[in-house]
C-alpha cells in the first residue's frame, strides 16, 4: 500500500509538470473560458477520449513507433500545420468579435470538447510525452498490477480536469472583469501562443527533416 501511495504520488507531480506546461490546449481553454465558465472540464473530457485509448495502446507496444525519428518528423509537421491555421481561425474571429457575435463565432461552435480532442491529437509534445515520460510511469504501474494502472490512468486524467477547469474558472471571472470590448485582445494572444507552438513544431521537425537529407546513414 505504501509502495502504491509512493508512486501514485510521484505520478500526479510528474503528471502536473505537463499539465501545466503552457501550450495550445491552455491556449484554448483560455479561448473557450471568455465565454464559458466550465469550458476546462469539457476541454479535459475531450482530451481524456483520446489519452484513455491512447495509454492502452501505448501498454501494447504502441509507444515504440513514436519513438521512429520519421513518425516523429510526420507527426511535428502535421501538428504545425495544423495549429497555424486553427490560429489564424481564432485571429480573424478576435476581429469580429462582439458581445453578440462572439459566441456563434466558428471557433465557439466547434465546442469545447472537439477541440479538447482536436489539441491533443494534434499536438507532437503530448504524443512524445507518453511515449517517454508517460511510458515509464505506465510501465511502472503495470509492475504494481491493474488496479494501479487504473488508479495512474484516472489521476492523471483528473490533474488535466482540475487545472484546466481551474483555469477556464479564472478566465471566464477575468472576462467579466473587463468586459467583451476588451476580450478580443485576450483571443489575440491566444492565437499568438498557437503561432508560436506552430512554429515550435514545425521548426524541430523540418531540423530533423534536414538533418536526415543532409547526413543518410
Amino acid at each position: 500500500m505504501l509502495t502504491l501511495a509512493l508512486f501514485l504520488t510521484k505520478a500526479v507531480g510528474i503528471s502536473l509538470s505537463g499539465v501545466m506546461a503552457p501550450g495550445a490546449v491552455t491556449a484554448a481553454t483560455v479561448a473557450c473560458g471568455t465565454r464559458s465558465r466550465h469550458a476546462g472540464a469539457l476541454i479535459a473530457v475531450g482530451h481524456g477520449i483520446v489519452e484513455f485509448p491512447l495509454m492502452l495502446l501505448i501498454m501494447a507496444g504502441m509507444g515504440k513507433i513514436f519513438q521512429i525519428t520519421a513518425v516523429k518528423i510526420s507527426i511535428g509537421l502535421a501538428g504545425g500545420f495544423f495549429l497555424v491555421l486553427m490560429a489564424w481561425q481564432l485571429l480573424c474571429d478576435s476581429g469580429k468579435m462582439s458581445s453578440t457575435n462572439f459566441c456563434s463565432s466558428k471557433y465557439q461552435q466547434r465546442g469545447p470538447i472537439l477541440s479538447g480532442v482536436i489539441l491533443t491529437i494534434a499536438n507532437p509534445y503530448f504524443l512524445l510525452w507518453w511515449a517517454t515520460l508517460g511510458l515509464a510511469l505506465a510501465n511502472q504501474a503495470i509492475e504494481l498490477g491493474v488496479t494501479a494502472f487504473a488508479l495512474f490512468a484516472i489521476i492523471h486524467w483528473l490533474c488535466d480536469l482540475v487545472w484546466l477547469e481551474a483555469l477556464s474558472w479564472a478566465t471566464f471571472k477575468g472576462g467579466q472583469l473587463i468586459g467583451a470590448q476588451h476580450l478580443h485582445r485576450v483571443l489575440q494572444f491566444c492565437a499568438v501562443m498557437l503561432y508560436c507552438f506552430a512554429i515550435m513544431f514545425l521548426y524541430d521537425a523540418t531540423y530533423s527533416l534536414m538533418n536526415i537529407l543532409t547526413n543518410p546513414a
